[in-house]
């Protein structure tokens, strides 16, 4: 995990700062910030016209009575791909354009659901178990086992709008 800071705080700027530097050697000051303004606009564009569509399959999702997760994880991945693009540096704008681009998205999304299921499936489970049986992690017992007993309800003689 520190490995992972010191690469995000230290070590992109740090390249970043380099490649800006050659842009701006190779094709001079102004034409290197107009390059960079040009694409921050079009990113915040790009970023807009992409979180309505997730907005309109989060809302899809919703009234088809099914869980958004795909649709939360793109949201997600919408956002940072926007804030990557707003970022000065090329290689954060290549980043954000990977994130915000649907094909790409797609197999950005595929690959943290692969990585991170296992956890998000725990997860899941740990806080659908709260409140039955012994508590996680004790020893004897997994995430998902559930104690208790089903009980049938007789519905007959409830009102009609309480069924």
């Amino acid at each position: 995990m520190r490995f992972l800071l010191v690469l995000i705080f230290i070590v992109v700027p740090i390249v970043e700062l380099a490649l800006l530097i050659q842009v701006g050697q190779t094709i001079g000051v102004w034409w290197t910030i107009a390059l960079l303004i040009a694409d921050s606009i079009l990113g915040a564009m790009l970023m807009r016209s992409q979180g309505r569509a997730v907005w309109r399959r989060f809302n899809v999702a919703l009234q088809d009575a099914r869980p958004p997760a795909r649709e939360v994880l793109d949201g997600v991945l919408v956002i940072f791909g926007g804030a990557l693009l707003l970022t000065p540096g090329f290689i954060s704008d290549f980043l954000g354009l990977l994130l915000l681009l649907p094909p790409t998205r797609a197999v950005v999304r595929r690959i943290l659901v692969h990585r991170f299921a296992d956890r998000m499936i725990a997860s899941a489970t740990r806080g659908a178990t709260v409140g039955f049986g012994p508590p996680p992690g004790r020893a004897g017992t997994r995430p998902g086992d559930v104690e208790g007993t089903a009980v049938d309800v007789d519905t007959d003689g409830l009102p009609r709008g309480s069924r």
